[in-house]
């Protein structure tokens, strides 16, 4: 368990890294203890928050076939970078567009690593 949400951390640290150099606007000054205090809010925010505006924003993903689920992401993000700036530390997120394509880079790079990675519960249960 505490594998998984260790490896869960540096997923979303390496991808939050991708997006500090791919996306203009996000950024943590190249930090890596910021991107990690980050990445461990990022973690918080979406397991705590998401899920109750996923839910509360229901029909509008019904209606637009799940897209509007990159506009909540993007929102994360946002919040993320807000509350990190609460504890003193310099992330920045400039605006909604660099929110969203910082977003979507990081759901793109948390995807492809948990892929590469792969699933050891599946395998066994397999078992």
């Amino acid at each position: 368990m505490r594998q998984k949400l260790l490896l869960r951390w540096l997923i979303n640290g390496v991808a939050l890294y991708v997006a500090d150099k791919l996306v203009d606007g996000i950024g943590a000054d190249g930090n890596w203890q910021v991107l990690l205090f980050m990445a461990l809010i990022f973690g918080l925010v979406n397991a705590l928050v998401r899920p109750i505006l996923k839910f509360l924003t229901c029909p509008l993903m019904m209606l637009t076939l799940g897209l509007f689920t990159l506009v909540i992401n993007a929102l994360m993000l946002m919040l993320t970078s807000w509350l990190v700036t609460l504890f003193g530390l310099a992330p920045y997120v400039q605006g909604f567009g660099s929110a969203f394509l910082g977003a979507l880079v990081i759901s793109v790079v948390s995807f492809v690593l948990t892929m590469l990675i792969g699933n050891d519960d599946k395998e066994k249960k397999r078992r």
